[in-house]
């Protein structure tokens, strides 16, 4: 129990500051940490993300989000789920933490790269530019959708990276975005792996209730950092757990 709700804080506050990444402790955390087995680790990270970054975008509201890439990336993401999860029972468990950490990696160096300095065509309105950036959008969906499915993740730690270097979304605008998408990922996977799961609800209250109270005080404070400083903070955490599930899958 205290090792849940330790963990489940982390990812909270994780949630509220980058907009993303909570799935990438959520799922070795309740693997490595609690001893839920990746079967079951899975869609009980896609509820906890999904409600503690449904929390963390209520304070962003007011700030604005981009709407139209919510509705591309999500839409997109809804049937890639279903199929990644279809994959993903097919593979070894072990195969799929690797393939994890593998994906962090990836995701980190990009986060280290230097950003757009001029925002993209994804970060007007539903203009001539915008019509320009709905393919990279729909591209950006699928392929989170289905990662989304297939490990068991809101997808954040890619949505983050993919709006503001591949979109050009600004970082503030991005965090609040990815929590939108990350909501609708989240509840595509967990459909996609409801069937015969039965949710442990001490477990999981115990994860989900820090998270959501994490990622309701991180929100507020992020307004307040840097987005070089969050961006940094972000990729070393991505590969500090991307060290910890490679080690821990070698071992088991």
């Amino acid at each position: 129990m205290i090792p849940a709700l330790g963990l489940g804080l982390v990812v909270g506050i994780v949630l509220g500051v980058v907009g993303g990444g909570g799935s990438i402790i959520a799922v070795p955390a309740l693997v490595y940490g609690v001893g839920l087995s990746p079967a079951q680790a899975i869609p009980t990270s896609l509820l906890v993300v999904g409600i503690s970054s449904l929390a963390a975008l209520l304070p962003r509201i007011r700030a604005g989000l981009n709407w139209p890439v919510i509705a591309l990336v999500g839409g997109a993401g809804i049937p890639a789920a279903w199929g990644g999860a279809a994959v993903g029972k097919l593979l070894d468990p072990n195969i799929l933490m690797l393939a994890f950490a593998l994906i962090m990696v990836a995701a980190g160096i990009r986060m280290l790269s230097k950003p757009r300095e001029s925002e993209g065509s994804c970060s007007t309105g539903p203009n001539r530019a915008f019509r320009s950036c709905a393919p990279k959008a729909v591209a950006v969906g699928l392929l989170v959708g289905f990662l989304t499915g297939l490990l068991g993740v809101g997808g954040g730690f890619l949505i983050t990276p993919a709006l503001t270097i591949l979109l050009g979304l600004r970082m503030k605008q991005a965090v609040g975005t990815s929590l939108a998408i990350i909501v609708v990922n989240s509840a595509a996977g967990f459909s996609a792996h409801a069937a015969g799961y039965t949710i442990d609800w001490a477990t999981t209250l115990s994860f989900a209730i820090p998270a959501i109270v994490g990622s309701l005080v991180a929100a507020r404070l992020a307004r307040h950092l840097h987005d070089k400083h969050i961006r940094i903070s972000f990729a070393v955490l991505i590969f500090a757990v991307a060290a910890w599930v490679t080690a821990g899958t070698i071992t088991a």
